[in-house]
C-alpha cells in the first residue's frame, strides 16, 4: 500500500462527504446547523462538516456554529484556512463493501442505552476510536458476550443516503484471535444489506493490521484522505439568515 497521500478535492460521490450527506439526509434529526456548516451534538459524535471545504461560507458558516476559539473535527482538510489554526491532524483510509460475505451471528446481541457504560470501558481499554454516550443512536450496535461480560463490539455510525459506515470494531485483548470482529463486522453488515444499503468504513492509515483484515474480508480501498482538528482563532462572521437550520 502506497504511503503518499492524496487528499480529495471533489464531492461528486456521496463519499466523499459522507458527514455532511449523513447530517442532511438519514441522521437530519441530530444535525445543528448554520447554513453550509453542520455537526453531531457533543454527545453523540465528533464530526463536523462542510458542504464544500473551499468555500469561504461554508467556514464563515462553520465559525459561527463553533464560536470563537471553538474546534471541529473536519475531513479532507491538510491546510489551515484564514482564521483557523490545525490543532492536530491524522491520514485515515476509507474502505467499501466490494466482495464482503454477510451473515447474522447467533451469538450476537443488540446493545442499547443500558449498555452505554459497559461499551466505554470496553472502547476504553481497546481504543477503537471516539465513542461517546449517545453513539449508541446512531444506529445498530452488536456484541458478543463472554460470562456475561461484553468483550467484542461493533456497529453503525455515520450513515449519508444508501450507505452505513461501520465502526467501533474491537475486541477485548484477551479474546483476539477467535474471529469475533469479523463476525461482528458481518453481522453488521447484514443488517445493513437488508435495508438495501452498502456497507463502508474509516481506518487509521497507520492501523495496517485492521487494513488488511477488512481487504482480506471483501472490503476494498476507496479514498485516502486527513482528518482534522481545527480551531477557530479569528472574528465570527454573521450567518446568511436564510441558511441557518
Amino acid at each position: 500500500m502506497s504511503s503518499t497521500f492524496t487528499l480529495e478535492t471533489t464531492t461528486s460521490h456521496v463519499l466523499d462527504n459522507p458527514a455532511w450527506a449523513a447530517l442532511t439526509g438519514p441522521h437530519a434529526r441530530f444535525a445543528e446547523r448554520v447554513g453550509r456548516a453542520a455537526r453531531y451534538p457533543a454527545d453523540v459524535a465528533g464530526f463536523h462538516a462542510l458542504t464544500d471545504n473551499d468555500d469561504p461560507r461554508a467556514w464563515a458558516d462553520l465559525a459561527t456554529l463553533v464560536g470563537p476559539g471553538g474546534t471541529a473535527a473536519v475531513r479532507g482538510v491538510g491546510e489551515a484556512r484564514d482564521g483557523w489554526e490545525i490543532v492536530r491532524s491524522g491520514q485515515g483510509v476509507q474502505l467499501v463493501d466490494t466482495g464482503l460475505w454477510a451473515e447474522p451471528d447467533p451469538e450476537a446481541v443488540r446493545l442499547g442505552p443500558d449498555d452505554v457504560p459497559e461499551i466505554l470501558d470496553l472502547v476504553a481499554r481497546t481504543e477503537p476510536g471516539p465513542y461517546l454516550p449517545r453513539t449508541v443512536e446512531l444506529g445498530t450496535y452488536l456484541g458478543i458476550r463472554h460470562e456475561g461480560r461484553l468483550v467484542a463490539l461493533a456497529g453503525e455510525r455515520l450513515h449519508p443516503p444508501g450507505w452505513t459506515e461501520i465502526s467501533a470494531v474491537c475486541t477485548d485483548p484477551a479474546h483476539r484471535g477467535r474471529g469475533l470482529a469479523t463476525r461482528l463486522v458481518r453481522a453488521v453488515a447484514a443488517g445493513i444489506k437488508e435495508r438495501g444499503e452498502q456497507p463502508f468504513l474509516h481506518a487509521a492509515a497507520g492501523n495496517t493490521n485492521a487494513i488488511r483484515l477488512y481487504e482480506s474480508i471483501g472490503f476494498t480501498l476507496r479514498a485516502r484522505t486527513v482528518f482534522s482538528l481545527v480551531r477557530f482563532t479569528g472574528p465570527t462572521a454573521a450567518a446568511d439568515p436564510e441558511e441557518t437550520a
